[in-house]
């Protein structure tokens, strides 16, 4: 069965134009892989905590010698690590904060990035034979061209980070000006329209 992994980070609800793109993006992938099992990860309604003192102790030590509270501060991070190991396909819906990602997805990188099981003890990524889509919402507009291309840190960084672990396969759907949604200058349905071939051609691919 094909798996599709749907990480959401949008606190906007109904409002927000990277949860429209994800709903839209979802369809598509679902029309293509209809026997298709979507497991979805919202960290607006449940942010991974930050990485502290106890989680790293507990990283650093190997895991037959981790005591059941490192294994317990570990699990959640565990959990996030295997639902990214099962999908074939990871979706990463977000709004740009910035010029970045929100603090809520910078947390669920730092608990997924995990040598051993997704980053070899050598630096290797170990997340190979998946694809990944991204989806940004921002106010500004940062595709080629732009004046202020420079500053499309979120997309570099995201690639970045899948390359890491192994995940080369990256499409970005850049929703630039989404700010025309909120002010009224266009309609969340017409802005979608605007980007539902990349999202379709990402979805189907």
């Amino acid at each position: 069965m094909t798996r599709l992994l749907v990480v959401e980070t949008s606190t906007r609800g109904d409002h927000s134009v990277s949860r429209r793109m994800t709903r839209q993006f979802v369809a598509d992938w679902l029309s293509a892989h209809p026997q298709g099992e979507v497991t979805r990860r919202d960290l607006a309604l449940s942010a991974p905590p930050f990485v502290e003192a106890s989680w790293l102790q507990a990283y650093f030590t190997p895991p037959p010698q981790q005591s059941p509270a490192m294994k317990a501060a570990l699990r959640l991070s565990d959990e996030l690590v295997a639902e990214l190991l099962a999908a074939d396909h990871i979706a990463i819906a977000t709004p740009v904060y910035n010029y970045n990602v929100p603090a809520s997805l910078k947390a669920w990188i730092d608990h997924i990035v995990r040598k051993g099981l997704t980053l070899g003890v050598d630096g290797q990524g170990l997340v190979t034979g998946k694809r990944a889509t991204v989806l940004l919402a921002s106010g500004g507009v940062y595709t080629e061209g732009s004046p202020i291309r420079e500053r499309d840190i979120a997309s570099r960084y995201l690639r970045l980070i899948l390359e890491v672990i192994g995940i080369s396969e990256v499409a970005v759907i850049a929703g630039g000006g989404a700010k025309a949604v909120d002010l009224r200058e266009q309609t969340m349905d017409a802005f979608i329209a605007t980007l539902q071939p990349e999202i379709r051609r990402a979805a189907m691919a």
